[in-house]
């Protein structure tokens, strides 16, 4: 009965928004009564945040299998490689997405969004404290994973959703570029002036 109110909720979080949402459309996407749904929810708010979660873990299930298959591999093979599982995830339900990113507010700090973010930032520091990227003196791997993952995460769902007219491949490279560009050793002072 779960499975069917969060296939509800998730038809009609696409179909109708956040704020179109209510317990009783998802019953009726459900066909259950509004006092069934709320045996095993006592809200919108709690099935809106169950449909993120289940797909958020999903994503974060994927792409935690592909960063760590990629451990071991030169950045600029696991970075585009790790990247492209990345967008092939997010963009499986791409509609899902974009209610999710656009119509879904963040329930709340420690919510499923912010799980997610969290699951993969611990990924990321983990590949970072492993040392698979050279890291600069003075770098902060805490703070760089954080800033890398926002700008992946950010970067990669407005191209999904937004659909710019650039390449696949063009996007997979510039953001790679970017990634690595960040631990290269700036120019010492004298080559700047």
């Amino acid at each position: 009965m779960v499975a069917r109110i969060l296939d509800a909720g998730q038809r009609v979080l696409i179909t109708h928004g956040y704020d179109g949402a209510s317990t009783n459309r998802i019953a009726a996407a459900a066909e259950i009564s509004p006092g069934s749904l709320y045996q095993y929810f006592p809200n919108k708010d709690a099935i809106v945040a169950a449909v993120i979660e289940r797909y958020t873990r999903d994503v974060t299930d994927r792409v935690r299998a592909r960063v760590l298959a990629n451990f071991g591999k030169p950045p600029e093979v696991s970075v585009p490689e790790t990247i492209s599982y990345l967008m092939d995830a997010l963009g499986n339900d791409r509609e899902l997405l974009r209610a999710v990113v656009e119509q879904t507010p963040r329930l709340a700090a420690d919510g499923p969004v912010a799980a997610f973010e969290q699951q993969i930032g611990e990924l990321a520091r983990v590949a970072l404290s492993m040392r698979q990227y050279p890291i600069p003196a003075g770098v902060d791997t805490d703070a760089a994973a954080w800033m890398l993952v926002r700008t992946v995460e950010h970067l990669t769902i407005r191209y999904l959703l937004d659909g710019p007219p650039i390449p696949r491949e063009r996007f997979l490279a510039d953001l790679t570029r970017l990634i690595l560009n960040y631990f290269r050793e700036p120019p010492a002072r004298a080559e700047r002036e």
